[in-house]
């Protein structure tokens, strides 16, 4: 039965009318500067059913870009592309949130006009390959660690982002804290050796993303305001000594600031993006810190909408993400409800590219 996911839902300031999520999902198609085009557009108008959609990871600076392709929030040309984005979800009774990030190590330099190295809170080299501005792979580069002045510029980036966001008409935002962005190289002790105000203990490490939180929250209102995390994650290989102790008291103290949500995405679909298998031994997120914060909590990672319903209507979560099912079906929303087929998720067409794979699932009434 999946009753319990088409009740209300209210997170902070936006009244939802099921709690069937799109989450973030990256699909590498921005034009030139990073600026969404007509087929972003289309794209996500199709998918406006969704109780709320989160955009794909949105850069806050020239900096912050991680990916080929990656939409920006930091120019007058990317509000105007974004805004016609936001005009075809709310003509189609839609909400939808920007998701602001910043990838710190997992950049590179080919995205930096000047070359300039990507930058972390420490100067440790993440494992694997980075992707270039041309779909190209190249070895990630040793990070140059930031100084406490920059890091403040950054948050100001990650303000200003929020502010274009409301000028592009946007109803919240989602500060991206999760999946080895630069905002999780600050939280996980194996990535922040830093031993000034920003590193050292829990409240050192998380002191970046409050300080972009409350930012944030300054310019337009906490309740407008989502936070992701990903604890247990290890993309970007990142790693902490203690995670559950750590991000128990990282999520506790959120709970003062009135975050409109917390989501969390699973650890056994950490790596999705990069595959089809869901881990099945990974530790359960959801349930482990579900007690911890006491607002509306999303959660998202591999979920069958069978196991999403039971999630919701157990009390484990608010509301439940589901990305590849979202990329291959634009109504999910209603096949769920009828109990329709639903379309295969094609991975082959998951990245880059054109109207293939992005705006050409069929409807069921195709």
């Amino acid at each position: 039965m999946t009753d319990s996911l088409f009740t209300p839902l209210t997170l902070g300031a936006l009244s939802l009318p099921h709690r069937i999520i799109m989450p973030a999902l990256t699909r590498m198609r921005a034009g030139e500067g990073g600026v969404p085009g007509p087929l972003a557009a289309d794209y996500y108008a199709q998918r406006a059913s969704s109780a709320m959609m989160i955009t794909e990871a949105t850069a806050v600076s020239v900096q912050g870009h991680g990916y080929p392709a990656m939409p920006g929030m930091y120019s007058a040309d990317q509000v105007r592309g974004w805004r016609a984005v936001t005009e075809a979800v709310h003509e189609r009774g839609g909400r939808i949130a920007l998701q602001l990030v910043h990838h710190g190590r997992c950049s590179h330099s080919s995205y930096n006009p000047d070359s300039a190295l990507p930058v972390a809170p420490s100067d440790l080299t993440p494992p694997g390959m980075a992707f270039g501005p041309t779909f190209n792979t190249l070895p990630y580069e040793t990070p140059r660690a930031l100084s406490v002045t920059e890091i403040g510029l950054i948050v100001v980036s990650f303000r200003e982002a929020a502010r274009l966001a409301m000028e592009a008409g946007f109803d919240a935002v989602e500060v991206h804290g999760a999946n080895g962005f630069l905002i999780d190289q600050f939280l996980q002790d194996g990535s922040n050796l830093r031993t000034d105000a920003y590193g050292g203990s829990v409240e050192g490490r998380a002191r970046f993303l409050f300080d972009v939180l409350e930012g944030v929250s300054r310019e337009i209102g906490a309740d407008r305001v989502g936070l992701r995390l990903s604890p247990h994650g290890s993309l970007g290989g990142l790693n902490d000594s203690d995670t559950e102790t750590h991000f128990r008291q990282v999520i506790r103290a959120l709970n003062p600031r009135g975050l409109a949500w917390l989501h969390l995405v699973e650890p056994r679909a950490s790596a999705i993006g990069l595959g089809d298998d869901v881990s099945v031994d990974r530790a359960n997120n959801a349930a482990m810190f579900r007690e911890d914060f006491f607002g509306p909590l999303i959660t998202a990672g591999g979920y069958s909408v069978e196991a999403g319903a039971e999630a919701v209507s157990s009390g484990l979560a608010d509301a439940v993400a589901f990305g590849r099912l979202f990329i291959a079906n634009p109504d999910l929303v209603e096949r769920i409800r009828l109990g329709a087929p639903r379309n295969a998720f094609d991975r082959a067409t998951a990245y880059g590219g054109g109207a293939e794979g992005y705006t050409d699932y069929p409807f069921l009434t195709e």
